[in-house]
């Protein structure tokens, strides 16, 4: 079956030196943008340049992939470009409190603002004292209070002459004033008033009463003066206050003219600082107990400044902000609190910014695993998108079953342009059930795991190992150790022909091979040390490959690799550990016997078959009908079963290797034990390509190295799986020797003559197969079983 052979050509992705001119990777520049990627480059360039509403960008792609790195690049690359966004910050809100007011400044003067408030407090702290205690101040309040205290005088000296005139005396007592008669000057006391007569008593009495009401009106004139006073006093304390402040809050407003907002917001500073000038005097602590003293009530000073939540005075071109932690409160900022005399306490100068605030009018970049493993927000994200603006809450207040007071801070305006990034199961499920996300993220950035290996795939190969020499200080590459890395791209993306772009395995290889290159002294590495990475990184994770290998040998797990046998055949599978995977045969055999029930997978009966598998066995049926049912009702009975297997087998890439095990039943014709058979068949008979090609190969080769080579020995695969054949150089070497063989088929028929050595045969036109080929033997054999089947029925009826 020479011509079914493959030759050594097809089983590696042997490089092209034409593409490597250079020596080594020290002169080659090193790589800059997204490598291979071209339709994620676009949609990238797309979602990002576009300003309609709802365009972010989902960044789809597996892994290792860099789609990470890809998108902080060509991110950072527009974003210089754009223009840098305005500050924002808080301020007291003077109308109400619970709601902070928000200014907005072209990018670094927030701080500026900031500062020229600190300056105008630390000055009227200064000022408005001295202010205070000036000459001018000092006689213009002490003309005040004269003016009142002789006006008090003058009603008192009025009262005094009036109580004289009748004969009484003023005193004053704890209870207030009160009315004491004189006789000849003299005070009486109240046993003596009791001896008068009661004409005396009426007299004196109406004369108290008439005293009192003069006292009354006396000492409300006197209460009039003072109010009077009072507000003659304030209205001075204000005017002089104001004579300081208003110069400079005038200067600021003149300075920030353009903000109308902020003029506002000095106005209605100016009018508190006069309203509350009492903030500015020094305070005295309380001595309540002997050595216990209490402090006064701090000033309200802080109502005065400046909380700056977003400061873009350093930043050049548009923000760029990868949120590594996006809960709710990181993206959308937070109040927080401090103790407070055994309460917690919070005012706008705790308001903290969140992710979505430093990335306003710019970008955010954020992982949509990262973002699902955080309650709340991924619908905190949404809202802000929906809404365009960010809201700061308190999450928890929900969950309160008495509601505290807090802050309620006036919501941002939001110009932000969010990517995510994540697996595209993510972008599938979100796309199907949430309704949201369809508006929100209309354009999809998808990193594709393969690229072509061409010129272009070449030269950002060596772009990409130069790039990582240089960054991280590793001996450089020659050009056959680059050719080796390519090949190895090849090999992981089981395609001659192509390249993978899951760039972290290619880190990971060139660190190691510089490892081996540093222990081994070498000024550069070389594809000795390639290989030797290669290698050692299999090593480390093949213990149970290995294990499994001792198995076979021993003869604990049953499989021939010489001889023939009748309805034995080698099936393969790929055993996946994670980072690792490897190929292992297994012992697939068939019984035939009389009966109606075709072909029964034994595996499936007890559930032990995937659903994959059962439609490859159920292929298997129809293509055994379709090819020797057509002539008339067909009979027989067979049982398969895959030996020494108790996990559950999945995947229809032994279903070929079925067929092959049950025609050699049926037609009692023995397989080559040396051959081990993968390949997924349709009902037509034709053989289809299937996965783990390599992994699969290898695994039957060590199988047979363990149990000693014979020459004899080999695979048979799917001819449309040849471009995927990248195998390792002890396997080629083998198969250049004549020791191993590699069979490429297109069709059961083609696959069946290599296994037994016996033609398959063609049907002629009156339906038939010629003598001694295989479909004539399992022909025969089907009508045989057919005709016995339907004999032992009609011995049943009798």
């Amino acid at each position: 079956m020479k011509k079914y052979k493959v030759s050594v050509e097809y089983l590696k992705a042997k490089y092209d030196l034409k593409y490597l001119n250079f020596q080594t990777t020290e002169e080659v520049p090193p790589l800059e943008g997204i490598i291979g990627q071209e339709r994620a480059k676009r949609s990238l360039e797309f979602g990002l340049r576009i300003k309609s509403k709802g365009y972010n960008i989902f960044v789809t792609g597996i892994t290792g992939s860099g789609r990470t790195t890809s998108v902080e690049q060509a991110v950072k690359k527009i974003a210089e470009e754009g223009k840098t966004p305005d500050d924002w910050c808080y301020v007291y809100n003077f109308k109400n409190p619970d709601i902070p007011n928000v200014l907005r400044f072209p990018a670094g003067k927030a701080n500026e603002f900031k500062r020229d408030m600190e300056i105008l407090i630390n000055e009227l702290k200064v000022e408005l004292p001295k202010t205070f205690e000036s000459e001018i101040y000092e006689e213009h309040r002490n003309q005040i209070i004269k003016e009142f205290q002789s006006k008090r005088n003058e009603l008192f000296e009025e009262i005094e002459k009036a109580a004289k005139d009748a004969n009484f005396q003023i005193k004053q007592t704890p209870s207030g004033v009160i009315f004491i008669p004189l006789i000849e000057g003299q005070p009486i006391k109240e046993e003596e008033i009791e001896k008068l007569t009661d004409e005396a008593k009426n007299e004196i009495r109406k004369k108290q009463e008439v005293l009192y009401e003069e006292l009354e009106n006396v000492l409300r004139k006197i209460r009039e003066h003072e109010k009077e006073a009072k507000e003659k006093l304030n209205r001075l304390e204000k005017e002089t206050a104001k004579f300081t402040i208003s110069p400079k809050i005038k200067e600021l407003k003149e300075k920030y003219k353009d903000f109308k907002d902020v003029c506002d917001y000095l106005n209605e500073v100016e009018e508190d600082m006069i309203e509350n000038i009492d903030d500015f005097k020094e305070k005295k602590e309380i001595e309540i107990l002997p050595g216990l003293k209490l402090p006064e009530r701090e000033p309200s000073l802080y109502r005065y400044t400046v909380n700056v939540l977003i400061d873009n005075s350093q930043t050049k071109g548009a923000p760029v902000v990868k949120e590594t932690n996006p809960t709710a409160y990181n993206l959308c900022g937070r109040i927080e609190y401090r103790p407070h005399f055994g309460a917690m306490v919070t005012d706008f100068t705790m308001i903290k910014p969140g992710a979505l605030h430093k990335a306003n009018g710019g970008y955010l970049i954020l992982q949509v695993l990262d973002l699902f493993k955080n309650y709340f927000a991924w619908e905190t994200l949404k809202r802000a998108l929906k809404n365009n603006e960010i809201i700061i809450e308190d999450l928890n207040e929900q969950f309160r079953l008495i509601n505290t007071p807090t802050l309620k801070p006036f919501p941002i305006p939001l110009d932000v342009k969010v990517i995510l990034i994540g697996h595209p199961i993510f972008y599938y499920l979100l796309y199907t059930y949430d309704e949201d996300f369809r508006k929100l993220f209309k354009v999809r950035a998808d990193f594709s795991l393969i690229m072509d290996k061409n010129v272009e795939g070449y030269k950002n190969y060596a772009s990409f190992i130069s790039k990582i020499c240089r960054e991280e200080n590793l001996l450089h590459f020659d050009k056959f150790a680059v050719g080796k890395i390519i090949e190895y791209g090849s090999r992981i993306v089981e395609d001659r022909n192509k390249l993978t772009t899951r760039f972290i395995e290619i880190a990971d290889i060139i660190r190691e091979a510089n490892f081996w290159a540093s222990v081994d002294n070498s000024p550069i590495v070389e594809e000795k040390h390639v290989k030797k990475a290669l290698e050692e990184k299999v090593y480390r994770s093949n213990l149970i490959e290995k294990r499994i290998e001792e198995l076979i040998k021993e003869g604990i797990i049953i499989v021939d690799t010489e001889g023939e046998k009748v309805g034995e055949i080698n099936g393969l599978s790929v055993i996946s550990l994670g980072d690792y995977s490897f190929g292992k045969p297994s012992k697939i055999t068939c019984n035939v016997y009389v009966g109606k029930s075709g072909a029964i997978n034994i595996d499936r009966e007890v559930k032990l078959a995937g659903r994959i598998h059962n439609k490859g066995f159920l292929i298997l049926n129809n293509y055994i009908y379709e090819k020797y049912g057509k002539e008339g009702i067909i009979a027989f009975s067979a049982s398969l079963c895959f030996e020494q297997l108790y996990e559950e087998i999945e995947g229809d890439s032994a279903s070929s290797t079925e067929i092959y095990v049950l025609l050699s039943a049926l037609a009692n014709i023995p397989i080559k034990q040396g051959i081990a058979v993968t390949g997924s068949v349709n009902q037509k008979g034709e053989v289809q390509p299937v996965g783990g090609i390599n992994e699969k190969i290898e695994g039957f080769y060590y199988t047979c190295k363990a149990k000693g080579l014979t020459g004899e020995q080999g695979v048979i695969i799917p001819e449309r799986n040849l471009k995927n054949l990248v195998l390792n150089d002890e396997v080629i070497e083998a198969v250049e020797k004549g020791m191993f063989h590699i069979w490429a088929v297109k069709t059961i028929d083609e696959g069946i003559e290599i296994l037994t050595g016996i033609p398959a045969g063609e049907k002629r036109e009156e339906g038939t197969y010629p003598e001694g080929t295989i479909n004539y033997f399992v022909s025969k054999r089907i009508k045989e079983l057919t005709e016995n089947y339907f004999k032992s029925l009609k011995k049943k009826k009798r």
